[in-house]
């Protein structure tokens, strides 16, 4: 599918371990620590902050390999996260950088713990989320860093989240609430049932509404909200009087993320989610040192988005993270006194000796008038005319495509089809009138925001309509399942990861750490109680008959979210029907694939299947 121009990009070099993520600096600004390979699994390295050639690796796991860290204020422990087999169990792993001894802080089985608070102003205490005593709610744990001792400091009366300060004082927290909506506590309330809560929150409004954090003095707190907007706006809330002033807003998009001082805690900038991201600046100096980093990137030639963690308590050394979308993720340290940029490495050099794509927004208006947007990433050196094409539709779906370095979009562009990703209604980022449209429209609306995209490129000649896969993880696989049930015709074959094949049976399933979250999709998804019908007509499983193209089904035998039972309806029905399919099971995964050597089985056998029915 490709020219001689463009060589094959192997798969262990897409879909391997990176050979380095997510850097960052010690507390006390003398280590660089990162994520590299160690045996062939992912671990966490350590090396002298100016001598990262020096690196050796501090932890020692054999199993999926690391991706949630940090290091500890106390300027020695390091934590990290650990489930078992992808089952979200997650234990809270501490390592003694000086005497090197390991321990398992949550030895608990079949328990989740959350890493909920720690900070410079109490280096020996962590705060820690655990669902010991009840499965569905976590209470809040002080973690004794020195000693190791574990104590409740608070039980959960049905919050989702907590709301925390810099003191490690717990505020109170958000519940849902029976029509989808949140209420938001604060003190002096704890939450209890009949307690009046702070802000109501309208169901409308529940998923861009959340207080993010307490400023230094305790005066303030932050709260980013859509009430009385369209898109989610950053307010300051004074503790005293409740009285708010508004610091950031657009019209259209929503607030991304916040980048707070370190030290005071005050926001300094604001990323709002558009094709590219835009930040705003509400501190100058913060500004100044974001320019003088895009400066020093723009002598390199480097344009992408920049990313920076401060975790220097000095702030004289960043970690700067830049994504290119035609590369790989490029890391660097800035030193904010000297004005010096210095690169580390990037995220996989061997993707630097290939010619890669980047990912183009565009934008169409749905049949029912609605405006939507997407990226089309394009085979390199392939004229644009008639190719091939398979619709890769994001999870969530409460989650968006955003201008990133995707793996699946440069492999599926490398061996020559265009790849369509689309933000359909739902998606988030585009405010809150636009994330509601998607309210109960899995397998309607939000399916035919796909087809309305793939129709506005076919007619500008891009792609051939006969030459159209569908695929995706999680939602994104219900969509490709979708897609193979209802509109059979559009698509010529269909690949689903990790998919709900049956709105009734995933929404009676699932863990019990997801129970205070019903609400929630019974307010999105559908109420199995009052609209049983219209859920059973929205399951790919309902319309198996109408299946007239190939499909492969993935999953992780460990997946909490979706679990197996889902993949094996699908695929037990399509064997009854002798429909033609390929059923691929993990034993060793949960919700999607992490294991590298799964990982490239895996697109090993999605590009075989692709070359084989969308030639």
């Amino acid at each position: 599918m490709t020219t001689e121009a463009v060589p094959l990009i192997p798969h262990s070099v897409l879909f391997g371990n990176p050979s380095y993520l997510v850097p960052e600096i010690s507390p006390d600004g003398t280590r660089l620590l990162y994520l590299a390979p160690d045996d062939g699994v992912l671990n966490v390295w350590v090396a002298p902050a100016d001598r990262p050639d020096e690196a050796v690796a501090v932890t020692h796991d054999r199993g999926r390999g690391i991706r949630t860290y940090g290091l500890c204020h106390d300027d020695r422990t390091l934590f990290y996260l650990r489930d078992e087999n992808g089952d979200e169990s997650w234990r809270v792993h501490l390592v003694d950088l000086v005497t090197g001894e390991e321990r398992c802080a949550t030895p608990f089985d079949g328990v989740q713990a959350r890493v909920l608070a720690h900070n410079r102003w109490h280096p020996t205490t962590m705060l820690i989320g655990l669902n010991k005593d009840r499965p569905g709610l976590h209470d809040v744990y002080r973690l004794d860093l020195v000693t190791g001792g574990l104590a409740k400091v608070a039980e959960n009366p049905g919050y989702l989240s907590w709301i925390i300060d810099t003191d490690l004082k717990v505020r109170g927290g958000t519940r849902m609430k029976p029509d989808g909506g949140t209420a938001l506590f604060l003190d002096p309330s704890d939450g209890p049932d009949g307690a009046e809560p702070w802000l109501d929150v309208p169901y409308e409004d529940a998923m861009g509404t959340r207080v993010t954090g307490f400023a230094r003095d305790g005066a303030v707190f932050y709260l980013i909200s859509s009430i009385g907007a369209n898109a989610c706006r950053l307010f300051e809330v004074d503790v005293a009087t409740g009285e708010r002033t508004l610091l950031a807003e657009d019209p259209v998009h929503d607030v991304k993320q916040v980048e707070t001082d370190p030290l005071t805690h005050r926001p300094q900038a604001v990323l709002f989610a558009k094709d590219r991201d835009e930040r705003v600046f509400l501190d100058e100096e913060f500004g100044k040192d974001l320019g003088r980093i895009r400066g020093e990137l723009a002598l390199q030639a480097v344009d992408g988005e920049i990313y920076v963690d401060r975790t220097d308590r000095s702030g004289r050394l960043w970690t700067v993270s830049v994504v290119t979308g035609a590369g790989p993720v490029l890391y660097y340290v800035y030193d904010r006194v000297a004005g010096d940029l210095r690169r580390l490495f990037s995220h996989q050099p061997e993707l630097e000796r290939y010619r890669l794509a980047r990912m183009e927004p565009f934008e169409f208006t749905a049949r029912d008038g609605v405006a939507v947007h997407g990226y089309v990433t394009w085979p390199p050196g392939a004229e644009r005319r008639g190719l091939p094409a398979v619709v890769n539709v994001h999870g969530g779906p409460w989650a968006r495509n955003t201008f990133a370095f995707d793996e699946e979009a440069q492999l599926l562009a490398n061996r020559g089809y265009a790849c369509v990703q689309v933000n359909f209604r739902g998606s988030t980022g585009y405010g809150k009138h636009f994330r509601n449209l998607g309210a109960k429209q899995w397998g309607a609306a939000m399916q035919t925001d796909l087809l309305d995209a793939l129709g506005h490129l076919v007619a500008e000649g891009g792609i051939d309509p006969a030459r159209v896969a569908i695929m995706g993880c999680s939602y994104g696989g219900y969509a490709a399942l979708a897609g193979a049930a209802f509109t059979p015709d559009v698509f010529t074959c269909a690949i689903a990861l990790c998919a709900p094949s049956n709105l009734l049976t995933m929404l009676a399933a699932g863990a019990p750490t997801r129970t205070p979250l019903q609400a929630f999709m019974h307010a999105h998804v559908g109420d199995p109680e009052t609209e049983r019908d219209m859920l059973w007509e929205r399951s790919p499983l309902s319309r198996v008959d109408d299946i007239r193209i190939p499909v492969l089904v993935v999953q992780g035998a460990n997946d909490v979210r979706v679990p197996q039972a889902e993949a094996e309806q699908i695929v037990e029905a399509l064997a009854a029907k002798g429909l033609a399919h390929e059923y691929l099971l993990f034993p060793d995964e949960g919700h999607g694939l992490v294991r590298p050597g799964n990982r490239q089985a895996y697109y090993t056998a999605v590009e075989r299947f692709l070359a084989a029915h969308l030639a």
